[in-house]
């Protein structure tokens, strides 16, 4: 089974946050998602945005959103997300003690459903609740920095999932977080990776459509037939 044609996904982490509206046109016409991290200085030590911030956000741009909730409790605020419009809405399994339970209830309210598992989280415990989401989300860093140096043994994971997809027929979209940039995701994409995020690499670029751009040829030249 070959990958889905990659999605790159600028994240605003790296933006400029009193620019945000137009740090996301910035990316529309190149960008197939954006992804919005919310931390909440419990479940990560860091502290972002939250909801408010993306509903006026989403007003703003045509983009489908990609929110990662790196949050304790998403059972609690996940179904706020897919309400409000995000096209995915992906919350980590260290968070939750039901995935399949919170995933039936995003889908219910119109969004995608996303798994994140964490650089110290084993993937294979969660492999068989892969038909009840949309989304796997593997880091390739810890949750909770922008700006981490890739971690290319991580990618056993997405080799790991890759095969449990094309061996299931699922229809899942294996997304990569965490050091992203021209320099590693044809290592991503090679592993089976089909969806990229990208804080840095995009909104650090002098054109960050151009960046998106380039990481997306790069990811179709390099995956695998």
């Amino acid at each position: 089974m070959t990958a889905p044609s990659p999605i790159v996904a600028p994240s605003i982490l790296a933006a400029d946050f009193a620019r945000l509206a137009e740090e996301a046109r910035a990316v529309e016409g190149a960008a197939d998602w954006l992804h919005v991290d919310v931390m909440d200085n419990h479940f990560v030590p860091n502290l972002t945005i939250g909801l408010p911030v993306v509903q006026s956000l989403l007003a703003a741009t045509s983009l489908p959103f990609d929110v990662h909730l790196m949050i304790e409790d998403p059972r609690r605020w996940a179904p706020a997300y897919a309400d409000a419009g995000a096209y995915n809405v992906t919350f980590h399994a260290e968070a939750c003690d039901d995935p399949v339970a919170l995933a039936k209830e995003l889908r219910s309210a119109g969004a995608r459903a996303g798994l994140a598992i964490d650089r110290d989280t084993p993937i294979e415990p969660y492999l068989e609740l892969l038909p009840s989401f949309d989304t796997l989300l593997i880091m390739t860093i810890k949750a909770g920095f922008g700006g981490q140096r890739f971690i290319p043994e991580l990618l056993d994971k997405v080799r790991a999932a890759r095969r449990h997809v094309a061996g299931g027929h699922l229809e899942l979209r294996i997304e990569v977080d965490g050091g992203i940039a021209a320099d590693t995701i044809e290592q991503a994409a090679a592993a089976g990776a089909d969806a990229f995020v990208a804080g840095t690499a995009v909104y650090g670029a002098a054109d960050p459509a151009e960046a998106v751009r380039r990481l997306k040829r790069l990811a179709e030249q390099t995956q695998r037939p």
